[in-house]
């Protein structure tokens, strides 16, 4: 895993920790409200990279976090990708191609 993305993943871990310390909840608690194992939980709060994704959704739906999902990845927030599609856009109008009549009955 490169080093930055290893460096988000710890970093996700922790603003998962301090969202269930700011709510008064133990591992335990926020595992149980999860449906996850608190073993599973400790490994995202660690930022282990094995952590599956799903895990990790559905520990920010049980914190009341998961509409701050609604940012990543937004194709709209993609400047290089629309850059990168805009430039592969037809320059100019093709002419109107007349339709063919090979499926005429």
């Amino acid at each position: 895993m490169p080093l930055q993305a290893s460096q988000r993943v710890v970093q996700l871990g922790q603003r998962i920790r301090v969202a269930r310390i700011r709510r008064g909840w133990s591992v335990a608690d926020l595992a149980d409200k999860a449906g996850i194992n608190r073993n599973t939980l400790t490994a995202l709060e660690l930022g282990k990279p094995g952590t599956a994704v799903g895990v990790c959704f559905t520990v920010l739906w049980a914190l009341g976090l998961d509409q701050s999902l609604d940012a990543v990845a937004d194709p709209d927030s993609d400047r290089h990708g629309k850059a990168l599609e805009a430039s592969r856009r037809p320059t100019r109008a093709g002419k109107a191609r007349k339709a063919s009549d090979d499926y005429d009955f």
